[in-house]
């Protein structure tokens, strides 16, 4: 009798935090992106169909990197809001 021999591989869930940022373009409808993946990029007509665009185009790069045996990058960066105060010129006619 030939022994059987059966492999099984457990794949574990990984939970990866990346910040994204949402704006508004110039044709009305919003671009999305993660700065930590490197031209990760993707657009909606709306905020929510963006942000579940990037979520798809976030997995499958994600996959991709996995996929070729390669290394996910890590968001090392941080952003913080400013909200600054000053006084604009006043244009003084004489």
């Amino acid at each position: 009798m030939t022994p059987i021999c059966i492999v099984v591989y457990y794949h574990c869930m990984k939970t990866f935090t990346f910040r994204t940022i949402i704006e508004p373009d110039e044709s009305g409808t919003f671009h999305g992106y993660a700065p930590a993946l490197s031209g990760c990029h993707t657009w909606g007509k709306t905020l929510e169909e963006t942000r579940a665009n990037l979520r798809d185009a976030m997995k499958a790069y994600l996959t991709s990197l996995a996929e070729d045996g390669e290394q996910i990058p890590e968001d090392v960066g941080y952003e913080t809001l400013e909200t600054i105060a000053f006084q604009e010129p006043v244009a003084a006619y004489a």
